[in-house]
């Protein structure tokens, strides 16, 4: 799961911040849909950091109940967020929400021995 998450979440960044899939849609004579790609693109990166983070807590063993819901509320959100702004604040949006999740990491990563003792 974590792999397909990540994997998701590269080709979407990819497609989304370089012109790499405009010029194969166009290539391709399906120029046409290139002005809906971001419609698809950035709710697939957050969908796909959604799911590396509940992968994240599934390899974790926590214990507290499982935080499914709250992420996918918060793909829905990010996603309304960016289609009322017009895709203003596309990057900025994309960036937090990777930052979320790789604090999200440093948050579940198990602690050292030493600093359990302590």
């Amino acid at each position: 799961m974590l792999k397909t998450g990540l994997a998701g979440s590269l080709i979407a960044a990819i497609c989304c911040f370089t012109p790499i899939l405009v010029i194969a849609f166009v290539g391709a004579g399906l120029g046409g849909l290139v002005g809906g790609l971001d419609y698809f693109l950035f709710p697939m990166l957050f969908a796909s950091l959604g799911l590396v983070a509940q992968s994240l807590y599934l390899n974790s063993n926590q214990t507290s109940p499982s935080p499914k819901w709250i992420i996918v509320a918060l793909v829905v959100i990010l996603s309304t967020i960016l289609f009322v702004l017009q895709f203003r604040l596309a990057i900025t949006l994309a960036a937090v929400a990777a930052i979320a999740v790789a604090l999200y990491w440093l948050y579940l990563r198990p602690k050292s021995k030493s600093a359990q003792i302590n």
